[in-house]
């Protein structure tokens, strides 16, 4: 593949406190007495409050970014813009050269299913599934329940594959209430690669765990990128883990430093 993978211009988002957006619209009666709705002029309301301003960041094909920042600097603002669970107030994404950030909702459902895999601090397990069947939803969604169906007894194989890849062959059948905590990351990593994802964005996935959980957590990352040439986004606050990646973004008052005034920070 030439050129980078995923590319932002530009990225500027705000967010609204207060008292939401209005005007709501308005009912009037139409022909034959119907009531026709008549949306009101969108105004934005309450203090604005400015979290990312003109980010720019190109990411090539199997690497792996760290992103790293104080906290509410825009570090998960920025990671739910390149995965488009978020849009931004304004500037560009990229993935593969085509522009993705103004897509229609269902070609933007189908690349968080497909192409991006999401890894949370909190985890976002199902409680009443055990292991294998978490690992399972997202291809529940892909397949539709009669495609799935046809073909449950080579899902759940890979669900069980991925389930080991992680270190978890023993606990596969157990549901998230009888995991610890990393293991429960560990089912949530096995599923975000259930949907063998061309690009991995982790929110701050060792944020949760004690130190010595959290580097494993950190390795089995970095042996995804290493063996699989998975491309890896990371948020996290931590230099250690932040370390581990190829390279290392901060991200500042919200917009990313360059390495000159990176080194000007240090030095000061």
């Amino acid at each position: 593949m030439e050129g980078p993978l995923l590319s932002a211009q530009g990225l500027r988002k705000s967010y609204y406190k207060g008292a939401g957006q209005g005007p709501r619209p308005t009912a009037r009666t139409g022909p034959g007495g119907a009531l026709a709705f008549l949306p009101g002029r969108r105004k934005r309301r309450g203090i604005e409050v400015p979290v990312l301003m003109g980010v720019d960041l190109t990411v090539e094909p199997g690497e792996f970014v760290s992103v790293v920042g104080q906290s509410g600097s825009g570090k998960t603002t920025l990671l739910h813009l390149l995965g488009t669970l978020d849009t931004p107030d304004a500037g560009e994404i990229h993935l593969a050269g085509r522009r993705i950030d103004n897509l229609p909702p269902r070609p933007r459902d189908r690349l968080r299913n497909e192409t991006f895999g999401f890894i949370f601090q909190f985890y976002h397990l199902l409680p009443e599934l055990d292991a294998v069947e978490n690992v399972l939803t997202p291809l529940y969604i892909r397949h539709g329940v009669l495609s799935f169906w046809r073909q449950r007894r080579e899902l759940r194989r890979e669900a069980e594959r991925l389930l080991e890849r992680v270190g978890l062959a023993h606990r596969m059948h157990h549901k998230p209430s009888e995991l610890s905590g990393g293991e429960m990351q560990r089912t949530a990593i096995a599923r975000a690669l259930a949907q063998r994802p061309q690009v991995l964005l982790a929110d701050e996935p060792t944020g949760n765990l004690d130190g010595g959980t959290g580097q494993e957590i950190i390795d089995l990352v970095a042996s995804l990128n290493h063996d699989e040439r998975l491309t890896i986004i990371m948020v996290t606050h931590d230099p250690a883990i932040a370390a581990r990646a190829h390279r290392t973004v901060r991200i500042e008052k919200g917009r990313i430093e360059t390495p000159v005034e990176l080194s000007q920070r240090i030095a000061s």
